[in-house]
C-alpha cells in the first residue's frame, strides 16, 4: 500500500469481487509507551468492512499484550482471525424511504433482535433470533398492535464475545463490544454467506417500512472490541492506535483513557476517528435504510480533549450533515468519565434517555417522601432540563435492557446476578424497586396484586407524561429476569422474550396497547410546547391546573409535604379535557373533582385497568390506594 496525504493509505487490487476475504498487516514498531503497539502477525479487520466473516469471539491467538516477539503476540493468526468481506451494495429496495414519524407520535420499543423471536411459537424455528425472524409478519403485526413506531435494535454493528466470557461459557449479548461499524452482526443472519446476511438486514428494514415503522439502531462508538492494553488487537490497535483511541500520559508511558468501563475509549475528536463515524452513520442510514441511532454512552462520543461540550468537535460535525441532520438521535448522556452525568446537556436536535424521569416515577410509586414536586416536573416533560428545548426531548422511560424489567422492579429490592459469574457484584445496586413484603416470586394472592397494580402505575405514568414514551420489549407481556439488574451475559431463557400465554401477561398486554391508542387520540399528552398555565382566551381553561384533593388549587404548602401521597391535574387543550389522579399511598382517599361531569378511561386499582363500560362520575372520586386514574370530561 502507498501513503498518501492525510496519512491515508491505499492500494488497488485488480478483480475484486463480492465475497472476496481480506484483511491488513501493519508493520510499524511496537513501543507501548509511545502508545505504538504495531503487530504484523495479527491479521486486522478493516474498520470500514461491510461484511465481517469468521467466529465472533475473543481467541487468546489474538492477544498481543507482550508484543510480536513474544508470548501470545507471536501468534500468527491469520488463518482464524476475523476478515473483512468485500460486498455489492445493490439491492432492490422497491421504492423504500424512510417513514420520518414526528417526535409528537412516536412511540419507541427495545428490542434484542436474538432475544426477541427466538422462542416465538409463530415464527418458522429457522428464522428465529435472526433478522428474517424479526421481518415475520406475525412479528410485524404484534408490534403494530401494540402500538409503537419505531424498533430500536439493541447493538447489532459486528461484535465480539470477549475471551474470558467465553473461557466461562458466557457470551457478549447485548452486544455492546464492537468489531466493525459497518458490518452487521453475522450471526443474527439465517444464512453463513456474508453478502446474504447484508440483504437480510436491508430486508428485514424494508419489511419495517412498509409496516410504517421506523428502525433506530443502538450503536456503540465510544469504545471498541480491543478493550484495554491486555485486549485483542483487532482494528484500530494494529492500524493506528494513538490516532483512534484517547490516551494519558503517565510516568511508565501512554495508556488508554477508560471513560466507558470497558478498557478503551475512542477519540471521537481526532480526525480519523470523527471520519470514521460520521462515515459509518451516513452508510446505516443512505445504503441501510435506518431511521436514526440511539448512542451508547453520548457522552463519551461528545467529549472533545478538555471533557464534554454541547458544542463538540462532534456535534457540529454531526449538526452541519446533510443526511444525518435529518435523522432521530438519541442520547444515552452519561459515561464514566469527568462530570459524565449530563442529562439535559445535549444540544438540538437530540433526544435524551431521561434518567432523571427513570428514578423519580420508580421513587415515586415505591412511596418515597418529598418526591411530588419533581414527579410533576417530570410529567410536564422535564422543563428543568429542556426548557430551551420543548417537551419532545425527553425520551421517557422507566426501564431499559440495563437494569432490572419492570416485573422486577416490583418484585425484588436486592440484585441477583450470581449466574454472570461475579459473585454479585456487577449491575446496579440502587435499584429504586419495591418487592412488597416478599423477595422473588410468591403465590401470595394479595402481593400479586399489589404488583400488578404497581406496574400498570408506572407504565401509566409514563404514557401520560409529556415526552416520548420507551418501551422495554417484555415489559408489556411482564417478562422477569429472575431479579437478575446486567443480564448483559445471558444468551438464554432468562433474557429472551417468553412467549407463553398467561392471563397476567395477556391482561397487561392489553393494558400497555390502550395507553397507546389513549396517547394516540389526546393531543394534550403529546405537546410541542411546554404548558405555560395560561389561560384559553375562548373557554378561559388553563392548560394545566393542580389539583388538591379537597378540591382546590394544589398550594405551596401541600406541595412541599413531605408525606404527600395524592396529586391530581387537570390538562386542557385540542377541544378535550383530562383529569389525572395519583395516589401512591397503602389508603384509598376521596379527591374532589373538578366542577362538571366526568368519564372514566382508566382506573389502574381495577384488574382490567379500562373500563368495560364507560362509567359518568362527578363530584368526588374514591381514589383508591396505589392508583392512577384518567377520566375525560364529558
Amino acid at each position: 500500500m502507498q501513503r498518501g496525504e492525510m496519512d491515508v493509505w491505499k492500494c488497488l487490487v485488480e478483480g475484486v469481487g463480492a465475497g472476496m476475504l481480506y484483511g491488513y498487516r501493519a508493520h510499524g514498531p511496537h513501543l507501548p509507551a509511545n502508545g505504538l503497539r504495531f503487530n504484523a502477525r495479527k491479521l486486522l479487520l478493516d474498520p470500514y468492512a461491510k461484511a465481517v466473516f469468521g467466529l465472533p469471539d475473543g481467541t487468546e491467538d489474538m492477544t498481543g499484550k507482550e508484543g510480536p516477539d513474544s508470548g501470545k503476540g507471536m501468534i500468527d493468526n491469520g488463518a482464524t482471525a476475523l476478515k473483512s468481506v468485500v460486498i455489492d451494495d445493490t439491492f432492490d429496495w422497491e421504492g423504500d424511504e424512510l417513514p420520518r414519524i414526528p417526535w409528537s407520535e412516536s412511540v419507541m420499543y427495545e428490542v434484542h433482535v436474538k432475544g426477541f423471536t427466538k422462542l416465538h411459537p409463530k415464527v418458522p424455528k429457522a428464522l428465529r433470533g435472526t433478522y428474517a425472524g424479526m421481518a415475520d409478519p406475525a412479528v410485524i403485526e404484534y408490534l403494530k398492535a401494540l402500538g409503537i413506531t419505531a424498533v430500536q435494535l439493541l447493538p447489532v454493528h459486528q461484535h465480539m464475545d470477549d475471551g474470558w466470557l467465553v473461557s466461562k461459557g458466557l457470551t457478549n449479548y447485548w452486544g455492546y463490544n464492537t468489531a466493525a461499524f459497518n458490518a452487521p452482526h453475522n450471526t443474527y443472519a439465517v444464512s453463513t454467506d456474508p453478502q446474504s446476511q447484508v440483504n437480510e438486514f436491508k430486508a428485514m428494514v424494508k419489511a419495517y417500512h412498509r409496516a410504517g415503522l421506523e428502525v433506530i439502531l443502538d450503536v456503540v462508538y465510544n469504545h471498541t472490541a480491543e478493550g484495554d492494553e491486555n485486549g485483542p488487537v483487532v482494528m484500530f490497535r494494529g492500524l493506528d492506535n494513538v490516532s483512534y483511541y484517547s490516551h494519558h500520559s503517565t510516568a511508565q508511558g501512554l495508556y488508554y483513557l477508560n471513560y466507558t468501563g470497558c478498557g478503551n475509549t475512542v477519540a471521537s475528536y481526532e480526525a480519523p476517528a470523527l471520519k470514521l463515524i460520521l462515515d459509518s452513520l451516513r452508510y446505516w442510514v443512505e445504503v441501510m435504510h435506518v431511521d436514526g441511532f440511539r448512542f451508547d454512552l453520548g457522552v463519551t462520543v461528545g467529549r472533545d480533549r478538555d471533557g464534554f461540550r454541547s458544542d463538540s468537535i462532534f456535534f457540529m460535525a454531526l449538526r452541519q450533515d446533510p443526511v444525518l441532520a435529518q435523522v432521530k438521535l438519541i442520547a444515552e448522556p452519561w459515561d464514566l468519565g469527568p462530570d459524565g452525568y449530563r442529562v439535559g446537556g445535549f444540544p438540538e436536535p437530540w433526544r435524551e434517555l431521561n434518567g432523571k424521569f427513570r428514578d423519580t416515577v420508580r421513587r415515586f410509586w415505591r412511596g418515597d417522601g418529598s418526591v411530588v414536586p419533581e414527579f410533576a416536573k417530570r410529567l410536564c416533560g422535564s422543563d428543568d432540563l429542556y426548557g430551551w428545548k420543548g417537551p419532545l426531548s425527553t425520551i421517557n422511560m422507566i426501564t431499559s435492557h440495563d437494569g432490572f424489567t419492570l416485573r422486577d422492579l416490583s418484585t425484588y429490592v436486592q440484585k441477583h446476578n450470581l449466574a454472570n459469574g461475579e459473585d454479585n457484584r456487577d449491575g446496579d445496586n440502587d435499584n429504586h424497586s419495591i418487592n412488597h413484603g416478599v423477595e422473588g416470586e410468591t403465590n401470595d394472592a394479595r402481593i400479586n396484586v399489589l404488583r400488578e397494580r404497581h406496574r400498570r402505575n408506572m407504565m401509566a405514568t409514563m404514557f401520560l407524561a409529556q415526552g416520548v414514551p420507551f418501551i422495554t420489549s417484555g415489559d408489556e407481556r411482564a417478562r422477569t429476569q429472575k431479579g437478575n439488574n446486567n443480564a448483559y451475559c445471558q444468551d438464554n431463557e432468562l433474557s429472551w422474550i417468553d412467549w407463553t400465554p398467561a392471563t397476567i401477561s395477556n391482561r397487561f398486554l392489553v393494558f400497555t396497547q390502550q395507553l397507546a391508542a389513549l396517547r394516540t387520540r389526546f393531543p394534550v399528552l403529546r405537546r410541542k410546547t411546554f404548558f405555560d398555565g395560561h389561560a384559553d382566551p375562548v373557554t378561559q381553561e388553563h392548560d394545566i391546573t393542580w389539583l388538591s384533593e379537597n378540591g382546590g388549587n394544589m398550594s405551596r404548602t401541600e406541595w412541599y409535604q413531605h408525606r404527600r401521597t395524592l396529586l391530581g391535574a387537570m390538562l386542557s387543550g385540542d377541544g378535550a379535557r383530562l383529569v389525572i389522579l395519583f395516589n401512591n399511598d397503602a389508603h384509598a382517599a376521596p379527591f374532589v373533582l373538578p366542577k362538571g361531569r366526568w368519564k372514566t378511561l382508566f382506573d389502574t386499582a381495577t384488574n382490567d385497568g379500562f373500563a368495560k363500560s364507560e362509567q359518568i362520575v362527578s363530584g368526588t372520586y374514591k381514589l383508591e390506594a396505589h392508583a392512577v386514574v384518567c377520566l375525560e370530561g364529558c
